[in-house]
């Protein structure tokens, strides 16, 4: 998931934030995108994130897989004040920008707010109405730049369930969601909302409901089942798909809903005792040839995993490549989802775009 934890373990320590001007221009956009003809529904089913601190790679993969995607989303930009929107490094490139375009592909570049605002300081945001007003403006500024095609928020530190404020968060969340909406749909610009996994215990600061009617696309982290620093253990399940897609597909509609397939793994020591380190599924089949570990799909979360030793630690690998996700789509198909999303576009496993062409 690109959670604040996924994205601390994956990123180079010396990949920091390169900022932009407080207010980002209103440039004209080429043709608008929801003007040309749809993109056939039987190919072009998914998104796919593009990481900043691999970009050149990814954007490879991203053109050698057009035929696959309708959207992607470059993870370049951070909420670092109501009014301020800093990028990343690449941010704005209008190179891969002007590639993705010709290729057919919409860029909607996400804007994220891990590890930029102190705790508490998007949610008071979020509830006063200045600066939810001045927020909206910046991101409507960002969307109308560069060519954009619209915006991808994937805002997870609001707030947790812990919090006296969590419902009222909650709300002025879903408020906020729904005006930016309206706004960018006003200049023609798409609005894709990246949440995490509902269940009993978890993502219960999203409004479902509230973001399915407001957004073009609600967009579902569905990995991180096991993460970095918990126990070891699948990133993903086809039982957890079924929970997640049946409360989720209970209060939106299928149409709207992108199910995001982790495209790496975790390594973890075997018992646990530190945090995993991060590989991407060529990292991970390159480690298990290596060390000779034979291939094993777990029966229960198709997922693939192995053992290995690490001079005297024992270690194990939990990660998804194309045979697992073909089990993990059943799940998913089954509840009428249609679109996917990756993470992150140069992490997968190459069979996995012949897997989606085949669903």
């Amino acid at each position: 998931m690109i959670t604040s934890r996924t994205f601390r373990a994956a990123l180079p320590a010396a990949v920091l934030v390169c900022a932009l001007a407080a207010a980002l221009p209103a440039q004209a956009s080429p043709a608008d995108p929801r003007d040309a003809p749809a993109p056939r529904a039987d190919t072009r089913t998914a998104s796919a994130w593009l990481p900043y601190w691999d970009q050149e790679n990814g954007y490879q993969d991203a053109l050698r897989h057009a035929g696959r995607l309708h959207t992607v989303s470059p993870f370049w930009y951070k909420a670092a004040a109501a009014d301020r929107i800093e990028g990343h490094p690449g941010a704005g490139d209008t190179r891969i920008i002007d590639g993705l375009h010709k290729a057919g592909i919409h860029v909607v570049p996400t804007v994220m707010d891990m590890d930029t605002m102190k705790p508490g300081e998007l949610a008071g945001i979020l509830t006063t109405p200045a600066r939810r007003a001045a927020h909206t403006a910046a991101l409507v500024r960002l969307a109308r730049s560069h060519g954009y095609d619209g915006i991808d928020l994937d805002y997870e530190t609001i707030t947790t369930t812990a919090t006296p404020d969590y419902r009222k968060v909650r709300s002025a969340y879903a408020d906020f969601v729904t005006g930016l909406c309206a706004k960018l749909h006003a200049v023609r610009k798409q609005c894709v909302v990246t949440v995490s996994p509902q269940t009993p215990a978890t993502g219960r600061i999203w409004d479902y409901a509230a973001i399915g009617r407001a957004a073009d696309r609600m967009r579902i982290m569905a990995y991180d089942l096991h993460w970095s620093g918990g126990p070891p253990g699948p990133l993903s399940s086809t039982a957890w798909y079924d929970e997640i897609l049946r409360r989720a597909t209970a209060l939106v509609p299928p149409g709207k809903i992108e199910m995001a397939l982790p495209g790496y793994g975790w390594d973890w020591p075997a018992d646990g005792s530190r945090p995993a380190r991060h590989v991407t599924w060529k990292q991970a089949e390159a480690l298990r040839r290596k060390v000779g570990a034979p291939y094993a799909l777990d029966p229960e979360s198709a997922t693939p995993h192995f053992t290995y030793r690490d001079g005297t630690e024992p270690r194990t690998v939990w990660y998804q490549d194309a045979r697992g996700t073909a089990a993990h789509l059943a799940a998913v198909r089954k509840y009428g989802v249609r679109d996917t999303s990756l993470w992150a576009l140069g992490f997968e496993d190459p069979g996995l775009w012949n897997v989606l062409a085949q669903q």
